[in-house]
């Protein structure tokens, strides 16, 4: 990326990464890296500039893309982007637009794999198609710890693969079972001690042999095997003064695990007098925080922080202030904390157990560069799971798949966004774009026609673009305000009927019907407490209650509700019913969030996760200016 910015001075590049938590840590380690590093002077002398030098011109910027930003960047403001996946696919569309994309000079795509998510990895396929379909050359670089097909991404990018195992770290691998850590060394050797363990027999092979023992706890808390190894390793790490990250199957695994840790640890008495003014220190910044202490972090460091308290957190992690972290396994992607030890308390999110993609990632954290000489990891398993987690444990990595196959109505959006900026808008341009996807590389050609036949009809039935006498196809407004503010074309139309419903009534003598139309269409993952929607609906006042009757929306049904009954979800109507009834009860949200209510007490009044509320107010932003570019481009103000 350097060497491109170096060698052009107009020159731009993206660093794309899944998560906002690595946005900011790459954007922080970027800064450091360019810094007092200049860009080619340009020719012009500045007497004969018409506009003024920029004061950064001769530095090379670098800008964070993510939801929750605090600033609003555009192409001209960067020379490095750091993006997110959606963010950067709405840039390169923007650029696209106006023709400012022949300065995009190299892409790097750094978790390749999660092109196989199933609900944002198509985003950076149709993103990396876009640019397959430039006709300039533009260096695509994907990077993976976790797949087993390279060659399949290589030949879609056309790309040279490279693939290394080395580690600057080494990695010690460990299986815990009924309070023995048996070494994961090979297959064989693990399945001949799980052949051994589950017969009663003594083990022959000496690698199968344990080799060390977690002593029983007399505590009656701890006479799980399980939680008594996790517990043990984790303070057994701090009071070494090194540092070790737990991973839990779920929220409230993490707050358990952190209240039990908690209970173990050095006590005041026992602690280095600057270390625990320094752990007084960082209470008091997390109290200071506009959102508030949850009572919880006091205690302990759980899942489900904000992302201030993050920073703090990651900060006080890094240098020493707090020896132990508690995750859940789904943030193992979406964190830096390198460990001296890694503790997996099961292999399991919710109920199911992880894939070997996830696994790799959580036992990857173990081992600091400049820090530790060794990694370690442990895996603390159940009698009953020891099989299934073997297994796991030497799983081939998946192979990647596209995400295009898994929902026509993604290929719709792929045809709508080349079809909206112009990229491609004849059949034949369309048909090369399409066999420039990753899911051209593993699906009949016939079969993609005739998809896209299908695709393009139901474009023009919803109104999304229309064609002409000589198949070309054009955008209609309402199919380029859909790809302005990044919706899906699902909920763009949900989009459009709400805002054309609030152009015919909008309620203006209260707060309820603007804070509706600026909550995110996204659920979250949230799920309504009827009883707690009914005492909200009920405390409304005049202007509240007609909001609610021009959304539909009927106090009789929430009662109901309220009281037990249920809502099918069984046709689109009744789909759009609940999406309505749910993104009402993300606008109460939102409205006590805008009351400066802490983050921590709005979860536990809506009995939702603290990170579910932080997403809402991170994201009601970017979606209120996507809601702008929306009626901009319809020609509603």
């Amino acid at each position: 990326m350097l060497k491109r910015v170096l060698e052009d001075k107009n020159a731009k590049v993206l660093l794309v990464l899944p998560y906002v938590a690595l946005v900011q840590e790459k954007v922080r380690w970027l800064r450091n890296i360019v810094q007092g590093v200049s860009k080619p002077k340009d020719e012009i002398d500045d007497e004969k500039r018409v506009w003024r030098r920029r004061a950064d011109e001769d530095s090379i910027r670098v800008i964070g893309f993510f939801g929750g930003s605090k600033i609003k960047p555009t192409w001209s403001d960067f020379d490095i982007g750091v993006c997110t996946i959606e963010k950067a696919n709405a840039l390169v569309n923007t650029a696209i637009d106006d023709c400012s994309i022949k300065h995009l000079k190299a892409v790097v795509l750094d978790e390749l794999h999660m092109i196989d998510d199933d609900h944002r990895g198509y985003l950076m396929e149709l993103m990396g198609t876009k640019l397959l379909t430039l006709p300039q050359p533009v260096q695509l670089i994907g990077m993976s710890a976790t797949m087993s097909n390279i060659n399949l991404l290589a030949n879609w990018l056309g790309a040279h693969s490279y693939e290394t195992r080395y580690r600057p770290v080494p990695i010690e691998e460990h299986l815990v079972y009924e309070g023995n850590i048996y070494p994961a060394a090979t297959t064989s050797e693990l399945l001949k001690t799980v052949s051994h363990l589950k017969t009663g027999t003594q083990p022959t092979h000496q690698a199968s042999r344990a080799i060390r023992r977690v002593e029983p706890s007399s505590h009656k808390e701890f006479q799980d095997p399980v939680l008594n190894a996790v517990v043990s390793l984790a303070s057994e790490t701090a009071r070494a003064g090194y540092g070790a990250l737990v991973f839990a199957s779920s929220r409230y695994g993490c707050e358990s695990d952190a209240r039990w840790i908690a209970r173990v640890m050095p006590t005041q008495d026992e602690l280095d007098p600057t270390l625990f003014e320094k752990r007084i220190d960082l209470l008091a910044e997390l109290r200071s925080l506009g959102t508030g202490l949850d009572p919880v972090l006091e205690e302990t460091v759980p899942a489900g922080l904000t992302i201030e308290e993050r920073d703090l957190i990651a900060n006080a992690y890094d240098a020493g202030v707090i020896k132990v972290c508690i995750a859940t396994c789904s943030l193992a992607a979406g964190i830096n904390l390198p460990a001296r030890r890694v503790i997996l308390h099961n292999a399991r999110m919710g109920r199911d157990f992880v894939g070997p993609s996830m696994l790799r990632q959580m036992r990857g954290r173990a081992g600091r560069k400049g820090k530790d000489e060794v990694g370690e990891t442990y895996l603390c398993c159940r009698k009953d799971d020891i099989e299934q987690v073997i297994d796991l444990m030497h799983a081939e990595m998946p192979q990647i798949t596209s995400g295009l196959m898994t929902d026509k109505q993604r290929i719709q959006r792929a045809l709508l966004e080349v079809i909206a900026v112009r990229l491609a808008t004849s059949r034949d341009a369309l048909d090369e774009y399409i066999s420039k996807t990753l899911l051209s590389h593993s699906d009949s050609f016939e079969s993609l026609q005739n998809c896209v036949e299908v695709s393009l009809q139901n474009l023009q039935r919803t109104s999304f673009v229309t064609a002409d006498v000589c198949g070309n196809y054009q955008p209609t407004k309402l199919g380029k305000a859909i790809v302005a503010s990044a919706l899906d074309p699902d909920d763009g139309v949900f989009i459009h009927k709400e805002l054309e419903r609030a152009l015919q009534a909008f309620v203006m003598d209260g707060e309820m019907h603007i804070l509706y139309t600026f909550t995110p269409v996204q659920d979250f993952g949230t799920t309504i407490n009827w009883q707690v929607f009914r005492n909200e609906m009920e405390n409304l006042d005049d202007s509240g209650h007609r909001v609610l009757g021009f959304l539909g929306l009927k106090r009789a049904v929430i009662n109901r509700l309220a009281q037990g009954s249920t809502l099918k979800e069984t046709t689109a109507e009744e789909r759009e019913t609940i999406r309505v009834h749910r993104r009402f009860y993300m606008a109460f949200q939102l409205r006590d969030l805008c009351n400066e209510m802490p983050i921590h007490a709005v979860a536990r009044k809506y009995d939702v996760p603290r990170g579910a509320v932080q997403t809402l107010s991170q994201t009601c932003h970017g979606f209120a200016a996507g809601m702008i570019k929306f009626c901009e481009h319809m020609g509603w103000g």
